[in-house]
């Protein structure tokens, strides 16, 4: 089942804002890596390449929690807890790090863009949110 995150937190997604992606091992530990992210209005998408540690663990344990944190203020944050809905490779993947270097770095073209490498997004749907703190 699907959760929304609530108006009162949207703004940890939408700035610039690291999230910390906790994955699972094939050995059952945590794997626990800062990541860039967006959110769609229904999924929380990332981004990584083919073959990290992160694409492995996603593709074959589907389960992933983010946490967002405002630097300003330790006690406002959100924590996603989801399950991956979608894996996508290519042109949609290449976009997507496209957009997240707009928004994090305000360059129209990921830096980091390497010849073979095979870019990869996750939709991660929320499954259960908890949220701390207030920006009232």
């Amino acid at each position: 089942m699907s959760e929304n995150v609530p108006e009162s937190h949207e703004e940890l997604l939408a700035g610039e804002i690291y999230a910390k992606l906790g994955t699972i091992m094939p050995d059952g530990r945590p794997q626990v890596h800062q990541v860039w992210c967006d959110y769609d209005g229904q999924y929380v998408r990332v981004n990584t390449l083919k073959g990290r540690q992160k694409d492995k663990n996603l593709r074959q344990r589907r389960y992933a929690t983010l946490l967002l944190v405002a630097p300003d203020d330790p006690y406002y944050w959100m924590e996603i807890r989801g399950h991956v809905a979608e894996r996508v490779e290519g042109g949609e993947a290449d976009a997507h790090i496209d957009a997240l270097a707009q928004k994090y770095l305000g360059q129209d073209v990921f830096p980091g863009r390497e010849e073979g490498h095979v870019r990869v997004m996750y939709k991660i749907e929320p499954g259960r949110i908890v949220t701390g703190g207030s920006r009232e």
